[in-house]
C-alpha cells in the first residue's frame, strides 16, 4: 500500500503556510547545486528561459560539481555534470579522488497556469554506471509573488529514503557492458519516494529556500563514510546579483555547509547591449533623372581610369568596416563587388555596409548592385539589391523586412571577365602570438601560447601553421601509453600533451574551390592537427535558399609521432577514413547533422548532432557517436558522446570581431568515433551568406 512519510507531510504543512491565493509565479526561476531547475539539491517543475546558458559551481562538504546547464528550447534542457569527491581513497588505492561525469535531461510538460502547476519530467546521470542516476516527476506552483512550493516524486537516487513502493516494478542493476549506454531498463523502476520544497522571497536580492529530501545518499553515507546524513532536510539562502549571477549558502544532510555560484547568460541578448563600430553612413540619394539626366549617362564605363578609380575609392570606405574588396565588375547600369569580411560578426551587415558604399561611389546610372561575399576564396552567395530601393526605404517603418522583400540571394555564379582584381592582395602573409586555452577533458586543459601564421598565395589557396607551448595546466602528463584496445588515436592526448611542448599543432596547404553551381569543394594536405597528418578532400553541395546540405568527405591520415614534430615512425599507424554527410536547417536556429562512415581506430557507424545557432554567434550543440565498437572495447563512457559550445568574443566584449571561444564536453574519452580535426570544413563557413543564416539577422543590413 502506498504511503506517505509524516516527515514529508510535516513539510509541506510549513510550505503550503506561507501561501496565498492562487496566483502565476514572478519569482526567478533558481537552479539548484546541481545546476540545473531547483531548489537546493532537488529539482523543480519550473523551466530557465528559453535559450539560457548557466554555468555552476558547487562546494558541498568533501564534494565538488560542475555543470553546464542550457535551456534548448522553451520546455527542454540539458545538463553536462563533472563532480569530485576528495580523499575518497577507499575508492581507488593510492588515489585520494573520485571523479564522474553525468548528462541530465528534463522536459517540462505543463506550465504554469492559473489554477495549474509548473510540471516536469527528469532523467539524472541517465548515461552512467547507475550510482547516481535517478529519474523524478515535479510540480511547481506559486502563490503571490513572493512564494513557491514544489512537491515531487523520485526514483533511483530520488527514490532511497521514504519510499512508497515500486508503482512500477523493480529496478534492475546495470551490467557493465551497459555502462556509458542510456539506463532505459532502469527509467522508472524500483523504489519511489515524495520529495518537498519551498522558496520564499525575502527581498529583491535575498530568497530563503527548504526542502525535504528523498536521497539517502546510500553510497556516500552508508558505503563509503564520505559523509553523515543526519537529517532529510536542507535549508539555506541565496543572494542575486543582478541579472546574471547567484550564491547561495546552505545547511545539507544536517551535517555539512554548501556554498553555491550561478552565472546565468542570455545568448539571445549581448551582455554589452550591443557591438561597438563606426556607424554607418546614409545612403547616397541620386539626383532625379528629369532634372539631371545627364548624371544617367552611362558613358564612363568606356573611360580607361573607371575601375580603378572607383575600386580605390571603395576600398577606403569599406577598410572603415574591416571588409576588403577582392574584385570589382561593372557595366553602365550594374555593379558586382566581391568581398571579404574579416569583422562584422554579421553577415547582413557587411552586406548593408558595402551597399551604402555602392550608393556614395558608383555613378548614377548604376542601378543595381551584386554583392558577392568571400570565404576562402570563393563566392558564398549573391545578394542582388537594387539601388532606386535602397534610397526609398531607408528611412521607412519595418524598412529591414520590405528592402528583404525586394532583395535576391542567389549562387555567386563565375567570376565575371571583366573583373577587376587589387593589387597588394596576394600573396597576403598574416601571423599572430595569443594566448589560447586547450581542454582535454572537463576541468582539466592547458593554458598555452599559440603562435599562428597564414599566407594567402592566390584566392582560394592557402598554407596556415601553428605551434602551442604550454604554460601552466592540469592535464595527464605522465607519459604512460593508453590502455586501449583500439588504436590509441586520441587515448593518447597525455603523451603528446607531455613529449609535444612546444608542438608543431598544425602545418596545411588548403585549396578550396566551386567546380559548379551550389557545389564547393576543399583539398587540405600536411599536418592536419597535432595527432595526425595527411589528406583531407570534401565536397558538399548546398544551394543557398535550401535548407538541406549534402556532403562527402575522405581522408588517409598517419598518427604523428608524439614529440609533435615532422615524424610518424612511433606508431606505425595509416588509416583511409569517409563519411556521407546530410545537414538541415530545421528553423529558428536548430542545425541538424547527419554523418555515416569510417572513423580513425577503423570503426564504422554514424554520428547525430543537432546544434542551435543564434543570431548574435552564439552555438550551443549535442552529438552521439555510434560505430561497431564494443562499450567495453570503448573504455569510459561507452560511446562517443557530449556537448559543445562557442561564444562570439563580441557578445561579452561589445567590439567587432569574429573570434569566439569553445569547447567540447565528454563525459569519457575513447579511440571509438574520432575523426581527424581539420580546419576550413565547408558547410558552416559557407552557410553564413545563405538564406538561413541571412534571414533571422537580416534586421543588422541598416546598421
Amino acid at each position: 500500500m502506498l504511503h506517505m512519510p509524516r516527515r514529508l507531510l510535516a513539510a509541506l504543512a510549513v510550505t503550503t503556510a506561507f501561501g496565498g491565493a492562487p496566483a502565476l509565479a514572478e519569482m526567478t526561476r533558481s537552479l539548484n547545486v546541481n545546476g540545473t531547475t531547483g531548489l537546493i539539491d532537488l529539482p523543480s517543475g519550473e523551466a530557465q528561459d528559453d535559450a539560457a546558458f548557466t554555468f555552476t559551481t558547487a562546494l558541498l562538504g568533501p564534494t565538488t560539481r560542475a555543470t553546464i546547464s542550457f535551456q534548448f528550447s522553451e520546455r527542454l534542457s540539458g545538463s553536462f555534470r563533472f563532480q569530485t569527491w576528495r580523499d575518497w581513497d577507499n575508492v581507488i588505492p593510492g588515489d585520494a579522488k573520485l571523479t564522474d561525469r553525468s548528462f541530465d535531461l528534463r522536459y517540462q510538460i505543463l506550465k504554469e497556469s492559473r489554477y495549474l502547476p509548473s510540471l516536469t519530467i527528469g532523467l539524472i546521470d541517465f548515461t552512467g554506471e547507475g550510482l547516481f542516476s535517478s529519474e523524478y516527476i515535479a510540480a511547481t506552483k506559486g502563490f503571490g509573488d513572493r512564494v513557491k512550493v514544489t512537491a515531487g516524486l523520485g526514483w533511483g537516487r530520488l527514490g532511497t529514503d521514504g519510499s512508497i513502493g515500486q508503482p512500477f516494478g523493480d529496478r534492475p542493476a546495470l551490467a557493465e557492458s551497459d555502462f556509458g549506454k542510456p539506463n532505459v531498463d532502469q527509467w522508472f523502476r524500483g523504489d519511489a519516494a515524495p520529495f518537498a520544497g519551498v522558496e520564499v522571497k525575502l527581498t529583491d536580492t535575498w530568497t530563503f529556500k527548504g526542502e525535504y529530501s528523498s536521497d539517502a545518499y546510500l553510497v556516500e553515507d552508508g558505503e563509503r563514510g564520505q559523509i553523515e546524513r543526519d537529517s532529510p532536510f536542507n535549508f539555506g539562502f541565496e543572494y542575486q546579483k543582478g541579472p546574471n549571477t547567484r550564491y547561495g549558502i546552505y545547511s545539507l544532510y544536517g551535517t555539512e555547509v554548501g556554498l553555491v555560484f550561478h552565472l546565468i547568460l542570455d545568448p539571445k541578448n549581448r551582455a554589452t547591449g550591443g557591438v561597438m563600430g563606426a556607424a554607418p553612413v546614409a545612403v547616397k540619394a541620386r539626383p532625379a533623372r528629369a532634372s539631371d539626366p545627364d548624371a544617367y549617362d552611362g558613358g564612363w564605363v568606356t573611360q580607361p581610369d573607371a575601375g580603378p578609380l572607383l575600386r580605390k575609392n571603395l576600398a577606403k570606405r569599406l577598410a572603415v568596416d574591416g571588409i576588403v574588396i577582392e574584385d570589382l565588375a561593372y557595366t553602365a547600369t550594374t555593379a558586382q563587388i566581391r568581398i571579404r569580411n574579416n569583422r562584422i560578426d554579421a553577415g547582413a551587415q557587411a552586406i548593408g555596409r558595402t551597399a551604402r558604399a555602392l550608393s556614395h561611389v558608383m555613378p548614377a546610372s548604376v542601378e543595381t548592385f551584386e554583392i558577392v561575399p568571400v570565404v576562402n576564396g570563393i563566392g558564398a552567395s549573391k545578394v542582388t539589391i537594387r539601388r532606386s530601393d535602397l534610397e526609398e526605404l531607408e528611412f521607412a517603418a519595418d524598412n529591414a523586412t520590405l528592402l528583404r522583400q525586394r532583395t535576391t540571394i542567389s549562387d555567386a555564379g563565375p567570376l565575371p571577365e571583366n573583373a577587376i582584381g587589387g593589387d597588394g592582395l596576394y600573396p597576403r602573409f598574416q601571423w599572430g602570438l595569443k594566448p589560447a586555452f586547450r581542454m582535454t577533458e572537463p576541468l582539466k586543459g592547458d593554458l598555452g601560447l599559440r603562435l599562428s601564421a597564414s599566407y594567402d598565395i592566390r584566392p582560394g589557396l592557402v598554407l596556415a601553421g601553428s605551434i602551442y607551448g604550454r604554460v601552466i595546466g592540469n592535464v595527464d602528463r605522465t607519459g604512460d601509453p593508453s590502455e586501449s584496445v583500439l588504436q590509441p588515436v586520441r587515448t593518447d592526448s597525455g603523451r603528446y600533451a607531455k613529449y609535444g611542448d612546444p608542438a608543431l599543432d598544425s602545418l596545411t596547404l588548403a585549396w578550396y574551390a566551386r567546380p559548379a553551381a551550389d557545389v564547393y569543394s576543399r583539398v587540405t594536405v600536411g599536418y592536419l592537427e597535432r595527432m595526425h597528418g595527411g589528406i583531407s578532400g570534401e565536397v558538399l553541395w548546398k544551394p543557398v535558399d535550401s535548407q538541406l546540405a549534402l556532403g562527402l568527405e575522405l581522408n588517409y591520415t598517419k598518427q604523428r609521432d608524439t614529440d609533435g614534430g615532422l615524424g610518424f615512425d612511433e606508431y606505425d599507424y595509416d588509416v583511409v577514413t569517409g563519411y556521407v554527410s546530410a545537414y538541415y536547417d530545421f528553423g529558428n536556429g536548430y542545425v541538424g547533422q547527419l554523418d555515416v562512415g569510417k572513423y580513425l581506430a577503423g570503426d564504422t557507424g554514424a554520428t547525430v548532432s543537432i546544434d542551435r545557432v543564434f543570431v548574435n554567434g552564439w552555438r550551443v550543440g549535442a552529438f552521439a557517436t555510434l560505430t561497431d565498437v564494443s562499450a567495453e572495447d570503448f573504455g569510459s563512457g561507452g560511446f562517443d558522446k557530449g556537448i559543445r559550445f562557442s561564444v562570439p568574443l563580441n557578445w561579452a566584449l561589445g567590439n567587432q570581431s569574429k573570434n569566439s571561444f569553445g569547447a567540447t564536453l565528454r563525459p569519457g574519452t575513447g579511440d571509438g568515433g574520432a575523426r581527424v580535426d581539420v580546419d576550413g570544413r565547408l558547410y558552416d563557413s559557407i552557410r553564413d551568406y545563405h538564406t538561413d543564416a541571412l534571414d533571422p539577422e537580416w534586421g543588422r543590413v541598416w546598421r
